[in-house]
Formats: structure tokens, C-alpha cells, sequence
């Protein structure tokens, strides 16, 4: 189970998510050339670690295990894996 990033990150993007995983998991970094273009961050499904770590720095609470997404948000499940195809 891989934690997923809903909508309360469009617009935001806070990178404290980043900074928190040890895997690096979670892109597009500020220094990533995709950064300004992307509407929100997203979570690689296949690299996550399921650690939670990302979760408490969210300041838009804005992260989720994927067992725990919010039936509104659930689609967001596919659009973080779909970055990363």
C-alpha cells in the first residue's frame, strides 16, 4: 500500500513531503524541470515505502494511504501512479 497525494496539493505544492522521504519518492522536485508545469506532487506507487514520513509535514493534509484515500479522491490513486508510466 503506497500513500497517494490528493487534491489539497494543486496549487500548493509544498516540498516538505520531499524533503521528509528517505526513498526520494516524491516528485517533481523545485529543481526539476517539470516542477512550475505540474499542478500538484505525486508519489511513486513502486518506490514508496509506505513509511508515513510525508504525512505529518503536509500543510494542506493533503496525503494518504491509499486504503485511507477519501471516496472523492479516490482517482487520485491513478493519477500520481500515471506520472510516473
Amino acid at each position: 500500500m503506497a500513500y497517494v497525494i490528493a487534491e489539497p496539493c494543486i496549487g500548493t505544492k509544498d516540498t516538505a513531503c520531499v524533503d521528509a522521504c528517505p526513498v526520494d519518492c516524491i516528485h517533481p522536485k523545485k529543481d526539476e524541470a517539470d516542477f512550475a508545469g505540474a499542478p500538484q506532487l505525486y508519489i511513486n506507487p513502486a518506490e514508496c515505502i509506505d513509511c508515513g514520513a510525508c504525512v505529518p509535514v503536509c500543510p494542506v493534509s493533503a496525503i494518504f494511504a491509499a486504503d485511507d484515500l477519501p471516496d472523492k479522491w479516490q482517482h487520485y490513486a491513478e493519477v500520481n501512479a500515471n506520472h510516473y508510466k
